[in-house]
């Protein structure tokens, strides 16, 4: 802290780093605003003061270089708290939004401790910026980099993981609390925990309750960011005044990658929780408002976000400032990835158009601090921009949409969808062969934070979002749910037992397929949202992780490890390379073949339920060198039994039974040296209804 101090001796101090940087017993504060007149450093005493301790004006003759505000504050020491106050033109319409009134968070702290009020008042409550050291023992950490073609990701949230009470953990709902799971993430498999925004984020911005039982709502997600480089202090067993959730954060991170697991962080550059003009001014709207935000000429935001705003990610300072924030996650945090929320908004212009070849994407993908890292997008936003395939550059791996809904449609036995589940189990090639990208830039997925659990999607016909307080109007209306009975818990164990199987069976279609799979944390214990697919604002135990269900439902839970363990145990399934259709192989076979039930070649122009999918054991012509066992997948989405005729293996081996996500038996998927051997006819299996059968020989 500030030690009482309520005057300090100052220097001119320097441009940069940006935010604050202790120094031999100083500190060096940094912001940037072009179109400031004036700007004032405050430092307070303890948090919740309602005054600062010293206000310090900025002289733009010895404090002002180019467009960056700057001064070196001697006697401060870590856990000093400060805001700016910055003030400028006063014109809406031109774009400018200054107000010396109102106290400014700086973009570039490191942490911030305190409360925002409960409502969008323009005011930042008691929250302060703090002052920290980042020297941390990293004890000889190293990053992973486990490659892209080997990764299953775990997408979940810090909080909603270990909240509730049957977690087991000592510091439910933080960083620490993660830590205490790690055992677990290893005993599933999973090489990447993705995590929903850990920055830091206004969860008291709603005016709206739960019109079910009265209760306020809060942001729960976090998808509107205040602090850029800040961890979440709700997040954190420490003490936020003086910035120990940083030093939380990289305790997680160093604990995760000696158990050999990287850590992803989900970043918003897209938009900030200030919104619209009638939202609050927290940081950027105060400092530059036309520099950082996307305006109409009216000066009003464009809001491609759907939240308001619009971050103008193209402007050359914001450029930078986007790019330094993510290498200081990587340099001081050590993350090993980023999966970008609404990307495109990352690749339009200061008019809002959509760029060829956007800078921003490119020098991410290009930049030398970043190249080892994973760079995920979300390659669409809320304006109509929808780019899976097409997202700029080799670098840029993407979350597929298109898997998502073409095996949601083959489950719930659409017409014709046969056809978009075998384009999408091999790679989707349609999508990213043309580019130059592999099999490892689809990020596959069928369920997400954002819409059902895949519990939910076989249970509920449509969203059920009252809770939310806005009429059932959010959330996303065509889920292409695959409930064929009556919605929500059933009494009836034959549904049960049909929905179990339909969770298995889209489990194995997603870690069995090409490209690299992404698990909804809690879908491998059956979790359910009660039919809620928009749960941002559900702060309970709607969106926390029930550990109950690991007894009861167990049985899913291990067919979910052994199934990410076969995964990695064969190279078929992990191609670097989009299979040809032909023989690589001199034994006649191509290295993908597909099969109608009767064992014909597949008509694709036929309207059927069921196909077949022969995959080549032998080693590709580039990448992967070493051989692998034949495979062959049956499908059957439809109510009835299946009856496949089974073709002969490329290697003359008899087929062996790996998987049948219809068995109910602990014995449903083998593990290697366990497959069962068919019975004496090789010539016929029989799938039931809404299976996935796997058969290896070799």
């Amino acid at each position: 802290m500030s030690a009482g101090k309520s005057d300090f001796q100052t220097r001119p101090g320097h441009p940069l780093p940006f935010g604050s940087t202790l120094l031999n017993g100083a500190c060096r504060f940094s912001v940037f605003s072009r179109n400031a007149t004036a700007v004032s450093l405050l430092l307070y005493e303890r948090p919740g003061d309602p005054a600062p301790a010293r206000e310090i004006k900025l002289d733009p003759r010895l404090n002002r270089t180019g467009d960056i505000w700057h001064v070196e504050v001697q006697g401060v020491r870590q856990g000093q708290l400060y805001l700016w106050r910055v003030d400028g033109p006063r014109d809406p319409a031109a774009g400018h939004r200054f107000d010396p009134d109102r106290l400014l968070i700086d973009p570039g702290a490191k942490a911030l401790t305190g409360e925002f009020g409960w409502k969008s008042d323009n005011d930042i409550g008691t929250v302060r910026c703090v002052v920290v050291n980042n020297d941390f023992d990293w004890d000889d950490d190293r990053q992973p980099r486990i490659p892209l073609r080997d990764s299953v990701i775990y997408e979940t949230h810090v909080r909603g993981f270990t909240r509730h009470g049957s977690s087991g953990v000592a510091s439910p709902g933080t960083f620490e609390g993660l830590v205490e799971k790690i055992d677990y993430f290893k005993s599933l498999g999973i090489t990447a925990v993705e995590l929903l925004p850990v920055h830091e984020f206004n969860e008291n911005e709603l005016v709206l309750d739960n019109p079910l039982n009265g209760q306020r709502l809060r942001n729960f997600w976090g998808y509107s960011t205040v602090g850029f480089f800040a961890p979440n202090g709700r997040y954190s067993a420490g003490d936020t005044a003086l910035g120990e959730q940083v030093t939380g954060f990289k305790r997680m991170v160093r604990a995760f990658h000696q158990a050999g697991l990287e850590v992803i962080l989900d970043v918003v550059f897209n938009h900030t929780a200030e919104g619209d003009e009638t939202g609050p001014t927290i940081s950027f709207r105060g400092l530059d408002n036309r520099i950082y935000y996307l305006l109409r000429e009216d000066g009003r935001y464009f809001n491609f976000s759907g939240c308001g705003n619009t971050v103008n990610c193209n402007h050359p300072v914001v450029r930078s400032f986007i790019r330094n924030c993510l290498r200081y996650w990587v340099v001081e945090m050590h993350v090993d990835g980023f999966r970008f929320d609404l990307a495109s908004i990352l690749g339009r212009d200061t008019k809002g158009c959509l760029i060829e070849n956007p800078p921003l994407l490119e020098s991410i993908a290009e930049d030398p601090i970043l190249r080892h890292v994973k760079i995920i997008a979300e390659a669409w936003d809320a304006a109509g921009a929808y780019q899976v395939g097409s997202f700029h550059g080799e670098r840029w791996s993407e979350w597929n949409g298109r898997f998502r809904d073409d095996v949601r449609r083959f489950w719930r036995g659409e017409a014709l969808s046969r056809n978009g589940l075998a384009t999408r189990i091999t790679g989707s090639s349609d999508l990213y062969s043309a580019s130059g990208k592999l099999p490892r830039n689809s990020i596959n997925f069928i369920t997400a934070h954002d819409g059902f659990t895949l519990y939910d999607l076989v249970s509920y016909s449509r969203k059920h979002n009252r809770m939310n307080g806005e009429g059932d109007r959010d959330g996303e209306g065509n889920n292409l749910c695959l409930n064929f009975g009556p919605e929500g818990p059933s009494a009836d164990p034959e549904l049960e037992r049909m929905r179990l199987r339909l969770v298995r069976s889209c489990l194995a279609t997603l870690l069995l397929s090409q490209g690299v799979p992404m698990l909804l944390a809690g879908d491998e214990l059956g979790r359910t949202q009660h039919g809620n697919n928009n749960a941002w604002c559900q702060d309970n135990e709607i969106s926390w992780i029930d550990w109950g269900l690991l007894g009861k439902n167990g049985h899913l839970q291990r067919f979910t490890c052994s199934l990410v363990a076969l995964r990695r145990g064969h190279g078929v399934f992990r191609r670097n390379s989009f299979f040809e259709g032909r023989d690589h192989n001199g034994d006649g076979r191509a290295d993908v073949e597909w099969y109608e039930p009767d064992g014909r070649p597949l008509c694709w122009g036929e309207d059927r339920p069921a196909l077949a999918c022969f995959l080549s054991g032998a080693a590709e012509e580039t990448g992967r060198a070493e051989a692998d066992c034949d495979f062959l997948l049956l499908f059957n989405a439809g109510r009835s039994d299946c009856y496949f005729a089974l073709p002969p293996s490329a290697n003359g081996e008899p087929w062996r039974r790996v998987l049948d996500s219809a068995d109910e038996s602990e014995g449903c998927i083998c593990g290697p040296g366990q497959e069962r051997p068919l019975l004496e006819d090789q010539s016929v299996y029989t799938a039931r209804g809404r299976s996935v059968v796997l058969l290896s020989a070799g």
